[in-house]
């Protein structure tokens, strides 16, 4: 399993943000979790990505329980995409991939960057500062940054948010690819649409719950948007 949580919780000034949540989560999977604002899907995703602590429950990540002893080699195994795209803008798209390559301790990072930037459609613009680019192609470089020590589990909060058309679709279209190329990827979501359409399995959390847990061919979009009002 690459995601495994029991009774999952993490309360803030005495208020439950997240409840009770159970997750299984197989590893090569793609699941969408939706939600209206508040519901908890950013505390969950930090929890996941071992950026917060959980109040209470027990959390295993990659065959792994979380605790201060694992924690600092299951980052090294997680890529996060988050509100932020964790970018510096004065530099370059292939500068900025070589730093964060350096961080991770890697040794090809020239060629692993030059390889991610052709992955993501942006391999002529690699020497252009990222103040030049467009949110989708900022994105796509947010998603080549968080690829680059090469993550068994990949998290994304809401990535398509503020994007346009042709930057959704070419980002769905990076996401697919990495899903058929094993990776496992849990992202948080407002569309219930785009989830149905990428996802293997959809989850709605409301108020710090999980309401529901379902393969995306066995999920009523109506009852899906109801579930979202």
């Amino acid at each position: 399993m690459a995601i495994e949580a029991s009774g999952l919780g993490r309360d803030i000034d005495d208020r439950a943000i997240l409840d009770g949540v159970n997750l299984r989560v197989p590893e090569g999977a793609f699941i969408s979790i939706l939600g209206p604002n508040g519901a908890g899907k950013t505390t969950l995703l930090h929890i996941l990505a071992t950026l917060t602590r959980p109040t209470r429950g027990d959390l295993r990540l990659l065959g792994q329980p979380v605790s201060r002893a694992t924690v600092r080699g299951l980052r090294c195994r997680i890529g996060m995409i988050g509100h932020q795209p964790m970018l510096y803008r004065h530099l370059s798209a292939r500068e900025n991939l070589h730093m964060f390559g350096r961080l991770y301790g890697l040794t090809n990072v020239g060629n692993r960057a030059d390889a991610l930037l052709e992955k993501v459609g942006l391999l002529d613009r690699g020497d252009d500062a990222v103040a030049t680019f467009s949110r989708g192609m900022v994105q796509r470089i947010a998603i080549a940054r968080a690829l680059m020590h090469e993550p068994a589990l990949l998290l994304a909060d809401e990535p398509f948010a503020g994007l346009d058309v042709a930057s959704m679709r070419a980002l769905e279209g990076l996401l697919q690819s990495l899903h058929a190329a094993g990776k496992t990827i849990f992202m948080s979501s407002h569309d219930p649409a785009q989830s149905l359409r990428l996802a293997q399995r959809v989850l709605v959390l409301r108020c710090g719950t999980l309401i529901a847990n379902c393969p995306t061919e066995e999920v009523d979009p109506d009852l899906l948007v109801r579930a979202l009002e």
